[in-house]
């Protein structure tokens, strides 16, 4: 299931992004100067809810004749080292066997494959550039990062060392991000603001019941400064009547609070079983399904429990675990008191493999102490 665009529409098979079309276009030449041989790398900065996901999601569309891989920074894993960058790497493991020796070496201790003392970082780095160089001899790469902002600094420096050499390998490294990492500042930038008025307007009429006064749809563009999440979200939760009426806001609001406000009221919503299985799937940062429920059957949550969350629009259970925006995970984690994050996280330590996945599981244990 994809979920609900924010101004998405399919022009001659290729996904256009309403009032994007200089961002669009950024990503484009990034494409095609790929497809020419040369490298590129970009910063898509902006606040929550604003698109970064959604021109992520342009670019690997518009990329279907090169080799895409995708990772993501979580808030949960940033004290991990090389936690991104393993969920980066895992589909890639035949690429270990292609590298240079000492190189191979540092990836294997740096992902747990063999013991060893902590591998030189530059060594870490110049094996992902390898291996990234080698990976885009045909076709060319394109890397996709989003959730910069909460990459662990292992993984934000060895990304960052490789988006800097990149030259003539046929490689494209896009990163997004709320506030863009340290390490990240000196790479190239594209800051992505609201909608405008006439964007802002074509999207509001996408989802507004009936006929609405000018006066409140200009209302509903101020209070949300043309922010695409904003503008499909906030309504959701008011009736045709209060639609018609419109709500006022005297004083400046915090996006990211008012966008989680309106899920909170979704998720309060649904069952109990419903609630504690959304709580699991956020309490487990890689978006392992099997974890996930595995972890649900210790806790005596069936399967059914998804379909309500599906339907809210917050969650999805498939190949992967995946949160309708990363406010939906930040929200359902952060209303749950300690004792109920305690308990999910001991449930998941449970539902962890001790041989294959040690460190995660000792994480596990670890946030379901009490101290």
């Amino acid at each position: 299931m994809a979920w609900p665009a924010l101004g998405v529409s399919i022009l001659g098979g290729t996904l256009m992004l309403l009032g994007r079309r200089k961002e669009c276009d950024v990503i484009d030449r990034l494409l095609e100067n790929a497809r020419g041989g040369e490298s590129g790398t970009l910063v898509i900065r902006g606040e929550p809810g604003v698109g970064k996901t959604a021109l992520l999601d342009y670019a690997a569309g518009a990329a279907s004749d090169l080799r895409t891989v995708r990772t993501a920074g979580t808030e949960s894993e940033m004290q991990l080292p090389f936690a991104a960058l393993h969920r980066l790497y895992a589909p890639l493991p035949d690429q270990l066997d292609r590298l240079p020796g000492p190189q191979r070496e540092a990836l294997e201790i740096t992902f747990g494959m063999k013991p060893g003392d902590a591998p030189d970082r530059f060594l870490v780095g110049l094996a992902v550039l390898t291996a990234f160089a080698d990976i885009a001899e045909a076709p060319p790469l394109l890397c996709l990062v989003d959730d910069a902002h909460w990459l662990d600094q292992a993984s934000a420096q060895t990304l960052a060392f490789v988006a800097r050499r990149l030259l003539a390998e046929s490689v494209v490294i896009v990163f997004a991000a709320r506030t863009v990492p340290s390490e990240l500042q000196d790479l190239p930038e594209l800051e992505v603001k609201g909608l405008s008025a006439r964007g802002a307007r074509e999207l509001l009429a996408s989802v507004l019941p009936g006929p609405v006064d000018e006066d409140v749809v200009d209302r509903f563009i101020a209070e949300t400064r043309g922010n695409p999440l904003a503008l499909l979200e906030l309504p959701m939760g008011l009736t045709p009547g209060e639609v018609a009426s419109g709500f006022a806001a005297p004083h400046p609001v915090d996006l990211s609070g008012r966008i989680g406000e309106t899920f909170r009221r979704r998720r309060e919503t649904l069952p109990e079983e419903t609630q504690l299985l959304l709580l699991i799937a956020a309490a487990e940062p890689a978006g392992d399904p099997t974890v996930v429920w595995r972890a649900a059957e210790r806790l005596g949550v069936e399967r059914e429990a998804l379909e309500p969350a599906r339907r809210a629009g917050l969650l999805e259970i498939d190949s992967l675990v995946r949160f309708r925006h990363p406010l939906v995970r930040s929200e359902v984690y952060g209303a749950a008191t300690a004792q109920q994050r305690r308990r999910v996280h001991e449930a998941l330590a449970a539902a962890t493999d001790p041989e294959a996945d040690p460190d995660r599981r000792a994480w596990q244990l670890a946030e379901a102490a009490s101290g």
